[in-house]
């Protein structure tokens, strides 16, 4: 998210009560996270040429969970700052929202993955911050102004160019184009609504619990997979994909994005993201022989321009909060993912 996102949801975090790392540190995790979610469409689309869509994004979810265990029950140890253990009570809404919202985004996401190319889904994840102030909308915690419809109108613009050509390779199509849309819909629905839970709990056990329901539920579905397809003809690059896809993007890039947010306006950490459909872009090209159509690049700068306009913070609206900011600190600090 960027700013006015992050205002809208109740200031920014008063990082001095957290031990701030140095700049250096900060940096170098940032570009770990920023490359961890580049790489993710390429090796998606490695596994994609010999993993049925639905499959990938089962044993995905399975892998996640048996990954983030240890890290769940190490951070146990040192509980995060503000966050308590959780209760019995608290378990419908962490499953609701983890797996409904995290899981659900990482599913509908390898399908559309596999229906578009690495340029489009790179792009249009890239509105996730415009979705994220939809649904603070929503909740009633943003208005829409002048300026932030703009940005939306813009954005649009953007993906309606997307569609008036076609790349050489990487097979982009409307559906695909459409279900990175839900794709990205679902991730800003578990920023919005996970903030506060992830505030209480922890980002650890609100991640824990996504995954971990995620993959109790996919179980079924992946035993069946199993029985039924012949993976033992799948290379090992495609099962190097797999592998990489349930840990670097799915558990590191996500615990970077929320240790950033500790000690970071969320419009800093958010503008690192914007990197992100220019350097996947450019690894598919690398990796995949993509060619996006000379259009696209049109269209990016609709769609990053509008989401940039659509997150503009308002200086006068900022300083009329500063009060209103001042009692909100005071409130358990979630992170969105």
């Amino acid at each position: 998210m960027t700013r006015g996102t992050d205002e809208a949801f109740g200031g920014s975090r008063n990082a001095s009560e957290l031990a701030r790392p140095s700049s250096l540190s900060l940096g170098v995790l940032l570009t770990i996270m920023l490359l961890s979610w580049s790489f993710n469409y390429t090796f998606g689309k490695i596994a994609l040429r010999e993993i049925p869509p639905l499959m990938l994004a089962c044993f995905r979810t399975v892998l996640s969970a048996l990954f983030i265990l240890p890290i769940y029950f190490g951070a146990r140890k040192r509980q995060e700052s503000g966050a308590r253990r959780w209760r019995l009570r608290d378990v419908p809404r962490l499953l609701a929202i983890g797996v409904l919202a995290l899981v659900g985004n990482q599913v509908v996401f390898v399908i559309a993955l596999n229906k578009t190319s690495v340029a489009h889904s790179a792009l249009i994840s890239a509105m996730s911050p415009m979705f994220v102030l939809l649904g603070a909308v929503a909740v009633g915690h943003e208005r829409l102004t002048g300026r932030k419809l703009g940005g939306m109108a813009l954005a649009i613009a953007g993906v309606v160019v997307l569609q008036l050509g076609h790349a050489k390779r990487g097979h982009p199509s409307l559906v695909g184009d459409l279900l990175t849309v839900a794709a990205t819909s679902l991730f800003a629905a578990f920023s919005v609504f996970g903030k506060r839970l992830a505030g209480e709990l922890g980002t650890v056990t609100l991640n824990a619990f996504a995954f971990v329901g995620g993959g109790i539920l996919l179980l079924p579905v992946t035993f069946w997979g199993l029985a039924h397809y012949d993976f033992t003809r799948v290379s090992l690059a495609a099962w190097g994909g797999v592998l990489y896809m349930s840990v670097f993007p799915s558990i590191v890039g996500y615990l970077i994005f929320s240790y950033a947010l500790r000690h970071l306006p969320a419009s800093r950490v958010a503008s690192v993201s914007y990197l992100q459909p220019v350097i996947a872009t450019l690894i598919a090209m690398l990796f995949l022989s993509e060619q996006p159509w000379v259009g696209f690049i049109g269209g990016a700068v609709l769609v990053l321009g509008g989401v940039w306009l659509a997150e503009l913070s308002d200086p006068r609206r900022r300083r009329g909060q500063k009060g209103a900011a001042a009692l909100a600190i005071q409130e358990p600090k979630g992170e969105c993912l």
